[in-house]
């Protein structure tokens, strides 16, 4: 199945990756708002991994699903949805986040290569990465004030989220998450 639009997004700049061809990248302004909470993106595909031990974070992905709905409705959007495979896929890519005590889009492997390892089938898909953030309404509120990852949460297509928190005491920013929203 083709995917036409890909994009994931962080505090220096923001990458779509239509399937038709080879990757573009966006290079967008650095975001002044939640630039801390964001801080440590990266764009380098060769990144050290000093492998630091992580805890997985049990969430309430439903409540999760409920707040991007709501926020989603307040701007004439439809409902989204948990997804397994979306959570597979967030939850490899906090835990590659965490372990590496950074964030990068790039750690995990690339975006369609982690999408199509957790089983992921739609056209339109996108990422956001946060790090820092206690709770989820913390990097909901971060996510919504950034511009990229703003226009991802409010993707029309999107119907289906996958969230995930991964802890890494040992790092500078303890917290990572990663929210994938897909429209299949």
């Amino acid at each position: 199945m083709s995917h036409p639009f890909r994009s994931t997004a962080h505090a220096s700049r923001m990458a779509r990756v239509p399937r038709r061809g080879t990757a573009r990248a966006v290079v967008v302004g650095t975001l002044a708002a939640g630039a801390l909470a964001l801080a440590g993106c990266s764009g380098s595909a060769v990144l050290p991994a000093p492998d630091l031990p992580t805890t997985p974070v049990i969430l309430d992905e439903a409540a999760a699903a409920a707040a991007i709905s709501r926020y989603r409705a307040s701007h004439g959007l439809g409902p989204v949805v948990i997804d397994s495979s979306l959570i597979r896929a967030a939850s490899y890519q906090a835990e590659a986040n965490a372990r590496a005590g950074q964030l990068s889009h790039e750690i995990g492997g690339t975006f369609d290569t982690r999408l199509k390892r957790a089983g992921v089938s739609g056209r339109y898909a996108a990422e956001n990465l946060s790090a820092g953030s206690n709770t989820f309404d913390e990097v909901l509120k971060r996510w919504q004030v950034s511009p990229e990852h703003n226009r991802n949460m409010l993707m029309p297509q999107v119907k289906r989220v996958g969230i995930a928190r991964v802890d890494a005491p040992g790092s500078r920013y303890k917290r990572f998450w990663a929210l994938i929203l897909s429209d299949g």
